[in-house]
């Protein structure tokens, strides 16, 4: 219990995949204009990420190591299109599914996703792959909201789509600022928490 307690925290705290290991950055660039668009992608890469792992665990016996590789990008372009299937069946998903084009594909290729069935699920027991592969995914997931949280908020003046800043704000001068809605502004706040993150992780300083 106490090693699937530290599997389920460190990807989320001490191993983040973006702030720690800068996995997924591409993804974490292009989906954070929007807190609703962000939101759906952080929980199909934990779905995808869950489920990948879970699954080449219980063949990680039966697969050839020669094509392991390709046995893991089938599995995960299962999931991935399951996952994608589910957006579009449901009229709430459908339009952010849309909206999010070709990145909810684009998950097969997410390195954190592939990179946790290869690092950990292959060599470990079903129940600590499916933890392990949840909090990579909840990991990236936390990034890409606190993000998008911003972007949005200063960026449009809303949050889920909803107006939070004021009308009399607006009235009074203020203006939202278009740098924080482009790709650049991401990369500069990811940067932002990686070094707030490191500040407090003494021993990733020491690294």
């Amino acid at each position: 219990m106490a090693n699937l307690k530290e599997t389920f925290l460190s990807p989320i705290l001490k191993g983040n995949p973006i702030t720690v290991l800068v996995l997924g950055i591409c993804s974490s660039l292009a989906v954070t204009v929007e807190l609703k668009g962000a939101l759906v992608m952080a929980l199909s890469v934990t779905a995808v990420t869950a489920l990948s792992s879970l699954v080449c665990s219980l063949l990680r016996n039966t697969i050839p190591s020669r094509v392991r590789i390709i046995v893991q990008l089938v599995v995960v372009a299962m999931m991935v299109i399951l996952v994608d299937q589910l957006l579009k069946a449901f009229e709430a998903t459908y339009a952010i599914d849309k909206s999010l084009s070709v990145y909810i594909g684009l998950i097969i290729t997410n390195c954190i996703v592939m990179g946790r069935i290869e690092a950990y699920a292959l060599g470990n027991k079903p129940l600590p792959s499916l933890v392990d592969g949840f909090a990579n995914g909840l990991g990236y997931g936390l990034i890409l909201v606190i993000v998008a949280f911003v972007r949005e908020l200063l960026g449009s003046g809303t949050l889920f789509g909803f107006q939070v800043i004021p009308q009399f704000c607006y009235d009074l001068g203020y203006v939202n600022n278009g740098l924080v809605i482009l790709p650049p502004f991401a990369l500069i706040f990811i940067g932002c928490i990686i070094w707030i993150h490191r500040s407090f992780d003494k021993d990733l300083q020491e690294k």
